[in-house]
C-alpha cells in the first residue's frame, strides 16, 4: 500500500499520565517495545512522515530519530495543546494524531480517514460505541481557531472537533482503539 505524503502521523505522548500513576505512559513497555513505537511504526505503515509530541523524557523520544515537538503551552494542558504545538513546529498540509497508548490502530487507518474526509477539516475515529477523537486527521487550516480555543480556556477534544465541522468516521474493530491506560490494562495486553 503506497503511503500518504499529504499526512505526517504524529504519536501524542505529551500527557500527565495520571492514570500511570504519572509514569510516562509511551515509554512502558507492552511485549517488550514501547507504547509509542507500537503507534509509530503502524503510522510510518501509512503515511511518509512521522514525529512526536512529547513533554518529557525528550532522548528517549529523541533517540528514534523522529522529530519530538514540544508543548508551547505550559502545564500539559492536554492534547489539543500537542496537536497545536505540532501544526506550529511542522510543516504538512494533514496530521494523523493518535495518542501513544492505542497501540494497535489498524494498518488501513490513513486510508480510511483520507477517504471519509471529503471536504471536512477533521475526521475523528468512532468504534460504533465510542468515538476517539484523539485519533484524528486534521487539516493545518484549523490551526488559528485551536489557538482561539485554547487561549478561551477551552480543553475538549470533541467539542473543538464539533466546533470546527468536523465528523467522525466508524471502524468496526473495538479492539483495533483500545487504550491502554493503567498498568492492570498494559499487563492484561501483554502477550502470555
Amino acid at each position: 500500500m503506497d503511503k500518504l505524503s499529504a499526512i505526517t502521523g504524529v504519536v501524542l505522548a505529551g500527557g500527565r499520565a495520571t492514570r500511570m500513576g504519572g509514569q510516562n505512559k509511551g515509554l512502558k513497555l507492552l511485549n517488550g517495545k514501547p507504547l509509542w513505537r507500537h503507534v509509530a511504526e503502524r503510522l510510518a505503515a501509512q503515511v511518509e512522515h512521522v514525529a512526536i509530541s512529547a513533554n518529557r523524557d525528550l532522548e528517549a523520544y529523541g533517540a528514534s530519530g523522529y522529530p519530538v515537538i514540544t508543548d508551547t503551552l505550559p502545564n500539559f494542558p492536554g492534547p489539543l495543546a500537542g496537536m497545536l504545538s505540532v501544526m506550529q513546529q511542522l510543516q504538512s498540509e494533514w496530521y494523523l494524531f493518535c495518542p501513544c497508548d492505542t497501540p494497535y490502530i489498524p494498518p488501513n487507518l490513513a486510508r480510511r480517514l483520507w477517504a471519509a474526509k471529503e471536504a471536512r477539516p477533521a475526521v475523528w475515529v468512532s468504534d460504533g460505541e465510542r468515538d476517539h477523537p484523539a485519533i484524528a486527521l486534521i487539516h493545518h487550516s484549523i490551526k488559528t481557531p485551536l489557538a482561539a480555543y485554547l487561549a478561551r480556556d477551552e480543553r475538549r477534544v470533541m467539542a473543538f472537533l464539533r466546533e470546527i465541522n468536523g465528523d467522525a468516521v466508524t471502524f468496526s474493530n473495538k479492539d483495533d482503539f483500545a487504550n491502554v491506560n493503567t498498568l492492570a490494562e498494559l499487563e492484561r495486553w501483554q502477550e502470555k
